[in-house]
């Protein structure tokens, strides 16, 4: 395992109404990188889960933003992290279900990662969607690790965006893109988890839905005007194969392609060329390697 020789980084991410994800977020990055690292951007939260947070946080002003939800959220948080960088080695944003994981077979946290890589200008991780699989797992416990209650996952190669950088770099397409050439690193893994609990799925899709509706927010053909019902049925349509954890293979990097994932999609814009949607629906279900389940 390497030796953390120190690295300076902030991670931010933007909220709405996260009771049930953000004190995981805030617990695992706060551990990884210390809470005086981290930084909530409050986009108008309602149900009192972003009081007195640990880390610094900031309340954006309620909507409508002159330039729309999406780009306007690129455009704070791009300004905010090419000022970040001026005191920190990287600048790291995330959605608050997405947990950047250094390989502990290599590294002994995401520091130490962050430090291994001093000359990298963006970092993409391998990103994995952690699927709940309800007739063999059980609602989440919280007062255990999330990960030693959930075992299947599916690479998603849609969603390894380019989540680190250590310069000023524009993120675009919903932090999918950035501005400037960036390969997949398989030493840093990212845990989505939107689908690791299937009530929370519903909760959280029943709340996108009227966000849509009232606001616009999302595209029509995404799932952000899906309901609770119909994402549930989704997730139990990709995970149903599995009729018991040992029938399922472990998942292991060397079985995907990451050499021609990333593409220039138009001069100077990089970005993964596969499709998020597509993926849950084709690639195989697999389990989580054990060395990972300890993370959180």
């Amino acid at each position: 395992m390497k030796r953390s020789k120190g690295s300076r980084a902030v991670v931010m991410t933007m909220v709405r109404d996260e009771a049930d994800m953000l004190p995981r977020w805030i617990e695992y990055y706060g551990r990884q990188l210390g809470t005086e690292n981290l930084i909530v951007l409050d986009d108008n939260t309602v149900d009192e889960s972003t009081k007195g947070l640990p880390c610094t946080t900031y309340r954006l002003p309620p909507p409508p933003w002159r330039r729309g939800w999406a780009k306007t959220r690129l455009q704070i948080v791009n300004q905010l992290a090419r000022g970040l960088l001026a005191c920190n080695d990287a600048v790291i944003f995330t959605d608050i279900d997405e947990f950047l994981v250094a390989d502990p077979g290599q590294y002994a946290g995401l520091s130490d990662y962050l430090s291994d890589r001093p000359d990298t200008r963006v970092v993409a991780p391998l990103a994995l969607e952690v699927m709940h699989n309800p007739m063999l797992e059980p609602a989440l416990d919280p007062t255990r690790p999330l990960l030693q209650q959930r075992g299947f996952v599916k690479y998603s190669p849609g969603m390894c965006k380019p989540l680190v950088k250590r310069g000023p770099y524009p993120w675009s397409h919903a932090f999918h893109a950035i501005q400037a050439p960036f390969q997949v690193d398989p030493a840093l893994w990212m845990l989505h988890l939107k689908y690791s609990d299937e009530a929370v799925l519903g909760t959280v899709a029943e709340q996108r839905r009227r966000i849509h509706e009232q606001e616009g927010r999302g595209h029509r053909r995404s799932f952000w005007p899906m309901g609770a019902e119909a994402l549930k049925g989704k997730l139990s349509a990709w995970t149903g194969v599995a009729q018991a954890a040992e029938d399922v293979p472990e998942f292991d990097p060397a079985e995907v392609d990451l050499d021609d994932l990333i593409c220039e999609v138009r001069q100077g814009l990089w970005r993964s060329r596969a499709n998020q949607v597509t993926a849950l629906k084709t690639t195989p279900l697999r389990r989580l390697p054990p060395r990972f389940r300890s993370a959180f």
